[in-house]
């Protein structure tokens, strides 16, 4: 006979999802209904709280990601209650969600930022590793002490930061692009940041004022339930700090980058030999032309579509990640984007009733501001997650709510090689179609900057280093007050830009 089921238990709200939107949306949550109970059910030990947040300009923000113990987040509010498990299946129709621990959850209103899972190259193969939160990353600590040569696959800000930050291993790095960072650089900025990976590194570590709360005490329970590889919340971007990123040899930086390639196929060392195909050594001198066959003999070969083979200890799988959706799907008919996550509004609303999404998993499916696109990221996971909160709470007390300000221009910023990136607007000329013209300005080693015009107005912006430019830039791209008249001097150096526009 079947055990009988615990009650269900009711909150007003249910957030499921320990990232940065689910806990957003639960503070927010807490904070407007102080005498409902918010409920966030979360399949981590540890959820991830924005700290040091700080409003750079109108749009841009900037803030750490820390883990913290669910009790932190319980203790700062006390009507918020954290459950900790994985959802096992959602009822729709009746408001319920039942978790892994077979107890159920009444909701009014329920908000879905169960994030993505890394799409790995190939499920299953011990030498490949996928990185995506904290537990992936302690996991590649472990095996890159041991290694001599790891294998990068992937073009996002994962794989930037592993190739910058991994010394004394041979690192070869695959990208489908023909230059690294696509999804954020054009192939000038790339260049400019390739001069920055290929020289030695010299810069003293900048002491992070983040503290680190790590899942090790709770990790032999939570470990074999969770099962680490598949979920967990994503990484930041100084999520390398404290990590020793150190191989067996003594060089600091050694690195091939393959472009225009993806992987073809990866073996296992035993059908490698049965192939009696020929693996290439670490492309070294390019003096020397004639490309030599490796005597080596490694745990995992990968070959890419150019054809050439390279033997490695272990393969990183840092391609992108797919919308965490898997869960929620069964029974209930959600309307789904391109990319596989949950379509939502411009109030944050999926396809059904009383189901609000944000972050990874959604995909925004309103008109966009023509200075707007989605990318998964930390900074539109908090937006989303706020806003989210802000959207229900107004569906239940039936106000009416206006588009929040930060959809109206895409704004990011971060740090790739211990250098300052701001992504304004259409940076990339994304959807501008072809007469868009772009304005450089380049010092070496210092500062990249790069404007996309459209009918003299400006679109968007990549500023690299401490450039001083970014809230005069946003202004002008908000504003799209006409340019032309400024023609080249919007970037001369001598010019100081920002007292123009005031």
């Amino acid at each position: 006979m079947e055990a009988a089921r615990p009650p269900p238990t009711a909150g007003t709200f249910v957030v499921v999802g320990g990232g940065i939107a689910g806990v957003t949306c639960a503070e927010q949550l807490a904070i407007q209904f102080s005498s409902e109970w918010i409920l966030l059910v979360t399949a981590s030990p540890v959820i991830k709280a924005v700290t040091n947040f700080k409003k750079v300009s109108k749009v841009l923000e900037e803030f750490d990601v820390e883990e913290q113990p669910s009790t932190i987040l319980e203790n700062r509010f006390p009507n918020i209650k954290v459950i900790e498990s994985g959802v096992k299946q959602l009822r729709s129709e009746e408001h319920c969600i039942v978790t892994e621990d077979g107890s159920q959850h009444m909701y009014r209103k329920l908000c879905l930022c169960a994030g993505a899972k890394p799409k790995l190259i190939c499920e299953g193969n011990p030498y490949v590793l996928g990185i995506r939160d904290t537990d992936s990353a302690q996991e590649f600590q472990k095996q890159l002490t041991k290694a001599k040569r790891i294998m990068i696959i992937g073009n996002g800000g994962i794989a930037l930061e592993l190739a910058y930050e991994i010394e004394g291993c041979e690192v070869i790095w695959a990208i489908k692009d023909k230059a690294i960072g696509n999804t954020f650089f054009d192939a000038g900025a790339a260049e400019f940041l390739t001069s920055k990976l290929i020289a030695k590194k010299t810069e003293a570590k900048i002491a992070h004022k983040r503290t680190k709360y790590t899942t090790e005490g709770r990790k032999m329970e939570a470990g074999t339930k969770a099962n680490a590889g598949h979920l967990g919340s994503a990484l930041g971007p100084d999520w390398h700090e404290g990590l020793n990123l150190k191989g067996t040899k003594e060089f600091s930086r050694k690195i091939h980058i393959e472009t225009v390639c993806e992987v073809k196929k990866i073996y296992l060392q035993k059908e490698f030999r049965i192939s009696e195909k020929k693996s290439l050594t670490f492309p070294g001198d390019h003096s020397n032309q004639s490309i030599t066959t490796d005597k080596e003999i490694w745990p995992v070969y990968v070959e890419l579509t150019n054809e050439k083979i390279y033997g490695c200890d272990f393969v990183i799988s840092a391609t992108g990640v797919t919308p965490n959706t898997e869960p929620f799907l069964c029974g209930n008919n959600f309307d789904l984007g391109e990319d596989g996550g949950l379509k939502v509004d411009d109030h944050m609303q999926t396809s059904l009733s009383d189901i609000y999404a944000a972050g990874d998993i959604c995909t925004a499916s309103w008109h966009p501001s023509p200075l707007w696109q989605q990318m998964r990221l930390w900074t539109q996971a908090r937006q989303m997650g706020w806003y989210a909160a802000k959207c229900m709470a107004a569906a239940s007390l039936g106000d009416s709510i206006d588009m929040d300000f930060s959809f109206e221009i895409f704004a990011h910023v971060t740090k790739f090689f211990n250098y300052k990136v701001v992504l304004l607007g259409k940076y990339n000329a994304q959807n501008l179609g072809s007469d868009h013209e772009l304005m450089l300005r380049c010092t070496k080693g210092q500062e990249y900057i790069k404007v996309v015009m459209q009918n003299g107005r400006m679109m968007g912006a990549v500023l690299i280093g401490e450039t001083d430019l970014e809230e005069t830039f946003e202004n002008l791209i908000l504003n799209q007050m006409n340019l032309s008249s400024y023609g080249e001097d919007l970037l001369d150096p001598n010019i100081d830009i920002e007292d123009y526009f005031d």
